[in-house]
């Protein structure tokens, strides 16, 4: 078929002892660990989960330099724990929901924190405080035959080796198993999924020259500079 220009590449992740992995499209839940949506501002009540969206082309490899984006003075770090998905479909029972994971992966959620505060103000959608160029970096998927299945795991951020963020991924408020079965009732989720999964408290602000790493236990670090 003939197009009108040539079609946009196809964004893929290397995967461990795979071919590499396809992105079709990124989901981020909001506020999914206590503390964080305590300092916030937030009521840390359960409550049904929310989500957003990045654009695929938000995705920036592991050990990349991440250029300092334009439009805000307060960008920060967000690190969270990627389930990729390996099989799609509507209304996927909770119980089976873990089979439907290809892998696991490290994220930061890259945030314009000023310009999230002035949408949140005057009741604005955040796209351009999430869904800018390289505001998802993430390292390199491991399979889930790798890993087993990921319910508990220490998760951390470091900024220039100082720790900015730590807590344990069982603390989140939504388990991955609930995520996937509630999202797939508002969505009809594919293979090539990403869930960005929440961040833990300890946000913050990065400047350039600034090294981020990111890490879950039994996942490939992910290293980012602010260039």
């Amino acid at each position: 078929m003939n197009y009108a220009f040539a079609p946009a590449p196809i964004v893929s992740i290397p995967a461990m002892s795979s071919n590499p992995f396809p992105v079709r499209r990124i989901y981020c839940v909001g506020q999914n660990y206590a503390a964080h949506v305590q300092e916030m501002g937030g009521d840390a009540t359960r409550e049904a989960p929310f989500f957003f969206t990045k654009p695929v082309q938000a995705i920036l490899p592991n050990n990349s330099v991440m250029p300092y984006p334009p439009g805000t003075s307060d960008l920060q770090h967000e690190v969270e724990l990627v389930v990729a998905m390996a099989i799609g479909g509507r209304n996927i029972a909770l119980e089976k929901a873990n089979d439907y994971i290809f892998g696991y992966a490290v994220g930061l959620d890259m945030t314009k924190r000023d310009v999230q505060r002035a949408a949140r103000e005057q009741g604005r959608p955040w796209d351009m405080s999430k869904g800018f160029d390289h505001s998802a970096p993430c390292s390199a998927i491991t399979p889930e035959f790798y890993t087993g299945v990921i319910a508990r795991g220490k998760i951390e951020l470091k900024v220039n080796g100082e720790i900015r963020q730590s807590s344990d991924v069982g603390d989140m408020i939504w388990k991955i198993p609930e995520i996937i079965s509630y999202l797939s009732q508002q969505v009809e989720l594919c293979p090539g999924d990403l869930i960005f999964t929440g961040t833990p408290a300890g946000v913050g602000p990065v400047v350039t020259g600034d090294v981020i790493e990111a890490t879950v236990a039994g996942l490939e670090p992910l290293i980012i500079t602010i260039g």
